[in-house]
């Protein structure tokens, strides 16, 4: 075999192609990855690990709010450099342990960019051909950004990872976790915040308790939602920008942010030029094995779009492998995927919201809104919610969904047994934890309200 020839060619260094990777070369494959920007892709290097840190950053804020009421004194000031440079120091250290685990695993890092020239080829900028019996695609997606006069004066998630200093004022257009999570992060670090939004409430398709209770905590942070509006432009004004509305009204803000989605990366890859089918997402079209319209390219995680989450493509990527080099053909199971949004408060959801879960037949509702404890000997009247949606009389467990402190780890641990298709009366057996929030979902005696034949009774 040449220096140029492999069995196997991912392009992309993101989650679901570096776990690829490693997995075909503990295998035993010949792999090259390919990769313009840096090894760890969206998520560690400008995505869900960044966002987190700065998360944690903002949620001071909350627990200084709260320190009095424990006995604390506290006088606290905020560094935006030094975040930014602990950050920064952090995702290089990611950053080395994924090349670590890439060439431990005996891959061939390329820092450059890949075209598709045929479905066993692919052509780099520097002009290397490459070839492989399999060629993985694994380009993830990017921020999208409305074309509106004036696009080039906003940012998206990827510049406010970097940015110089933090903006006297805000504005982000969304309604999704990038939004949510990001009027989290620049309120907490004491930006005048507000959120525009074409719908009538924040994260369209989650239960409406969630929505609801997001909206509320959003309220009692200071950050302002427009909603049913959209920005139609942008321009320069001094030192800040002037949107203009949907409805005519216009403002000046220090920034604009756009959280309006992420469309897959699948431009300039040659695609069409060998075939491989998009759809109407402008998405990799792909089997239940990641297959292409191409038997001998393969596409994993958001640049697919069957779900754009950071563990479905690692998922993915694996049952790739495991399909294609390990002789064990491996489908993906998408109907069951946990999901959390890190905003404060917290909201963190898996299976079937309310809406939903009522057109499955009859089902059970239970609903538990409290203070967490930490709150309780302060004046913060802000309520967790605890929603279990069920089949009737302790059938299987539908649903779950939590907003408030610790949301996404509970529902991580429920998403095991949920999984295993435990039922409410599995749930009953757990004895609880107390005092705990989680204690919440094994407590629950009688369902709030219940569906029958489709209606709520």
């Amino acid at each position: 075999m040449s220096d140029d020839s492999f069995d196997l060619v991912v392009i992309g260094a993101g989650s679901g192609g570096v776990r690829a990777a490693r997995i075909a070369g503990g295998y035993g494959a010949r792999v090259a990855i390919v990769e313009e920007y840096r090894v760890g892709g969206t998520c560690v290097i400008r995505g869900c690990v960044p966002k987190k840190l700065f998360v944690y950053g903002a949620r001071y804020r909350d627990l200084f709010e709260l320190a009095p009421s424990f006995g604390w004194t506290v006088d606290a000031s905020f560094d935006w450099p030094t975040l930014l440079a602990n950050k920064d120091r952090e995702i290089d250290r990611l950053e080395k342990a994924y090349v670590s685990g890439l060439e431990g695993s005996g891959v061939e890092i390329i820092r450059d960019r890949a075209v598709l020239t045929g479905s066993n080829s692919v052509k780099l900028r520097s002009g290397r051909e490459l070839t492989a019996k399999t060629i993985l695609v694994a380009t993830g997606a990017r921020p999208y950004i409305p074309d509106i006069p004036g696009k080039e004066l906003g940012i998206t998630s990827n510049e406010a990872f970097h940015l110089e200093k933090l903006p006297h004022s805000i504005l982000i257009e969304g309604g999704g976790y990038v939004a949510a999570e990001f009027a989290t992060i620049f309120a907490g670090l004491g930006v005048a915040t507000t959120i525009v939004y074409r719908g009538d409430m924040m994260l369209r398709g989650f239960d409406h308790d969630m929505r609801e209770g997001l909206d509320a905590g959003l309220e009692a942070r200071g950050i302002k939602r427009i909603y049913q509006t959209n920005v139609k432009a942008l321009r320069k004004a001094g030192d800040d920008i002037v949107v203009s509305f949907s409805d005519g009204v216009e403002a000046p803000f220090g920034a604009v942010m756009f959280a309006t989605g992420r469309s897959p990366n699948i431009h300039g890859l040659g695609l069409e030029t060998v075939g491989v089918r998009t759809n109407h997402f402008n998405a990799i079209e792909v089997d239940a094995y990641s297959r292409t319209s191409v038997p001998s390219i393969y596409a994993v995680g958001d640049v697919t779009n069957r779900a754009q989450l950071t563990p479905v493509a690692i998922r993915e990527g694996h049952a790739f492998a495991d399909t294609v080099f390990g002789g064990k053909p491996t489908a993906v199971d998408h109907s069951l995927i946990g999901t959390a949004v890190f905003a404060e408060p917290e909201v963190a959801t898996i299976g079937f919201a309310e809406h939903d879960a009522a057109t499955h037949g009859d089902i059970d509702v239970y609903v538990a809104r409290f203070r967490p404890m930490m709150n309780t000997l302060s004046h913060k009247s802000e309520r967790m919610i605890m929603k279990l949606i069920t089949l009737k009389d302790g059938g299987r467990v539908l649903g779950l969904h939590i907003l408030g402190p610790g949301a996404a780890e509970i529902v991580q641990m429920a998403a095991i047994p949920m999984a295993m298709g435990a039922t409410k009366a599995d749930f009953d057996r757990a004895i609880a934890m107390h005092p705990t929030a989680a204690e919440e979902l094994v407590t629950f005696r009688k369902p709030s309200y219940v569906y029958r034949n489709g209606a709520k009774v």
